[in-house]
């Protein structure tokens, strides 16, 4: 006779790990709780499902998560905009403890190590990678965005009927999640033993602003710098800009709670949204205008607005991700007579951009801990989201799994 799904859990929850080998740090549960996205624009509709425990393959490590960020792209997966199979776990920001080693030739000093996961997850076999361009990772776009899976072509997300489900970037807003070694970084003594949960953001917020300034503004201390969108990621470039000796630094945003955190993040001026920015932004500097603009909200308007916020010859950098039919205007002469550089960053790369971020953080030279504002637990998951499309969320939001 065959098993009901609630005997499959039943019996999926009572087999562990008999015991902890060189390649697991703990015993393992035969299950985890997990947020399932199911295809409803609603985000309080996610909830709390029974998944099978993930287990890692060759390449890969199975972290139990301490916290994952809430970040506004996994909202646009929610509501539609940005295309992604469903069910699906999102979070593609997490803290967590690696407890066990997929098979393989792996590093035996990870376990019991307390890491922090990017959401770009090399492969480190394409030829981006290969070239140093993590950030744009073949199979991460092709087989993880696209279809929710691994560099096997499968996910390790299933309940236990057998149904598989997507994963977003490592699917993050579960218990356990499983992560290739490529995206898997241990955290620095202070972060480790005082900022454990909050250092989830380093994984999104302030991986993507990190990659923005380095390899798509490039901005060179002593610039002057307009960030146009100041919430999660606006607020970390803007800290990364304040660190490297940028200036002015110019944020816009609406709001004056948004504008008045702009400040504290390391802005010298702040501008509302609403007004004409760049010919305020002309203002502040002399009529020279910005050396770098980082747009991070992903909407029409600000996409164009920045343009025409950067000096002669300046850069315009896209960080906002919008919905995928949304489309902008560009006023061809002025970006070829005014030498005009539009690039997009998504994320930043990994191999050789954590390492200093994580020192930037190590060193207080960036808040991480200020930055989280909100603290929700697992089973709050669409509460938190809910939020992030009220706009009640200044900074970064986490949930912790316990």
């Amino acid at each position: 006779m065959a098993l009901s799904s609630h005997d499959r859990l039943r019996a999926l929850a009572q087999h562990v790990l008999p015991e902890p080998t060189a390649s697991t740090a703990e015993t393992i549960p035969g299950t985890m709780r997990a947020v399932v996205w199911r295809g409803d624009a609603d985000p309080s509709k996610m909830a709390i499902e029974t998944l099978v425990t993930p287990r890692p393959k060759e390449g890969e490590v199975l972290v139990k998560v301490k916290a994952c960020g809430v970040c506004h792209t996994d909202l646009h997966v929610i509501l539609g905009e940005v295309p992604f199979p469903m069910p699906g776990v999102l979070g593609h920001e997490v803290s967590g403890i690696v407890v066990q080693l997929g098979p393989g030739d792996q590093d035996a000093s990870l376990i019991g190590s307390r890491v922090v996961c990017p959401f770009i997850m090399p492969c480190g076999k394409c030829s981006f990678c290969k070239s140093g361009e993590d950030d744009t990772c073949e199979p991460f776009f092709r087989l993880n965005r696209g279809k929710g899976q691994l560099y096997d072509g499968s996910t390790r997300l299933k309940t236990a009927s057998g149904e598989e489900v997507a994963m977003y970037s490592m699917g993050g807003m579960a218990e356990y999640c499983v992560v290739p070694n490529t995206a898997v970084f241990k955290l620095p003594s202070k972060l480790s033993q005082q900022l454990f949960a909050e250092s989830s953001i380093l994984g999104c917020m302030y991986f993507t602003a990190y990659g923005a300034i380095h390899n798509a503004g490039k901005l060179r201390p002593g610039e002057s710098v307009a960030v146009i969108g100041c919430g999660g990621v606006g607020s970390a470039i803007l800290q990364i800009a304040k660190a490297m000796g940028a200036g002015p630094i110019i944020a816009v945003d609406i709001g004056e709670d948004k504008l008045a955190a702009a400040m504290e993040n390391g802005a010298t001026h702040a501008l509302d949204a609403t007004s004409d920015v760049p010919a305020a932004i002309a203002d502040i500097t002399s009529g020279r205008k910005v050396d770098v603009c980082f747009e991070a909200r992903g909407l029409k308007q600000t996409f164009e607005t920045a343009l025409m916020c950067v000096r002669d010859g300046g850069r315009a950098a896209y960080v906002g991700i919008a919905d995928v039919k949304v489309k902008a205007e560009v006023p061809i002469t002025h970006v070829v007579r005014r030498r005009i550089s539009l690039v997009g960053s998504y994320g930043a790369r990994a191999s050789v951009d954590m390492s200093p971020m994580l020192t930037l953080a190590e060193e207080r030279k960036i808040d991480i801990s200020s930055a989280v504002n909100h603290r929700f637990k697992l089973h709050e998951a669409g509460q938190a989201y809910q939020m992030l499309l009220d706009r009640k969320i200044n900074g970064r939001a986490i949930v912790e799994m316990h």
